[in-house]
């Protein structure tokens, strides 16, 4: 079945999530670019800091939701979601607060968007990813059945749609924001469009997936055993069907 179109998003009428932990350093430029380029309202989920990160955000004219447990970038991502589900939002663009996603480019995804009908569109740049990332992606994709050319970039754009699945229990389950988000939204029918956007070197700190070998390991098995347990649901679906619901 063809996945249902997405009317075009306006950009005013969209709410900006950015989760950020002690993003002192570059967050409040980010929240200032996003304004200026967007003019939307900005809201920053505050992962536990332990800085200064929420007295920036407000100074640069953005919305804080402190979060009093450290629930990691998916969970604060969620927490953005629902914000802006609870608060009829049309869409959701979420970046990242170390100030790789530059805001002029922003609008690009919107025209993806509006071009492709498409309910999700990731901002992507091949040319950043190492070799190691690209030899995971080619992993990835031959697991998932997901033909994209990067899973990890957290600069994406959420029509209402995305926002209801990605605010429900089912995505509360997930780890990652990247290959669990991107099967949950596959399997619910979704249309997923990438468009090239520039980006810049981390300018702090290093990331939390490919922070070393030991996490690399980690997350490839988490993300092997998530894509498996999917395939074998899909499996087990039918024959749940044939039989009135009762297990097998």
């Amino acid at each position: 079945m063809a996945p249902t179109l997405s009317p075009p998003l306006v950009a005013s009428d969209c709410l900006a999530v950015i989760p950020a932990r002690n993003e002192t350093g570059t967050v409040a430029a980010v929240v200032a670019g996003v304004r200026q380029a967007l003019g939307c309202h900005v809201l920053v989920v505050d992962d536990a800091s332990t800085d200064a990160t929420a007295a920036e955000v407000r100074d640069a004219g953005g919305e804080v939701l402190t979060l009093p447990l450290g629930l990691g970038a998916w969970g604060a991502t969620q927490a953005g979601i629902r914000y802006a589900r609870r608060n009829g939002y049309s869409g959701v663009i979420t970046l990242d607060a170390d100030g790789q996603h530059l805001p002029e480019s922003l609008p690009s995804l919107f025209l993806a968007q509006a071009r492709s009908g498409a309910n999700v569109v990731i901002g992507t740049c091949i040319e950043r990813l190492s070799r190691a990332k690209r030899i995971a992606w080619r992993y990835l994709r031959l697991l998932t059945g997901l033909k994209l050319g990067d899973f990890t970039s957290g600069l994406r754009l959420y029509d209402r749609r995305a926002i209801e699945i990605l605010a429900g229990p089912e995505a509360s389950l997930l780890d990652y924001q990247d290959v669990g988000v991107l099967m949950l939204l596959s399997k619910h029918g979704l249309a997923i469009e990438e468009t090239p956007t520039p980006m810049l070197p981390r300018r702090q700190g290093r990331s939390r997936v490919f922070a070393s070998w030991w996490v690399v390991a980690r997350y490839m098995l988490h993300t092997t055993v998530l894509c498996i347990a999917q395939i074998d649901a899909g499996r087990r679906a039918p024959a749940r069907a044939a039989t009135g619901g009762r297990a097998c």
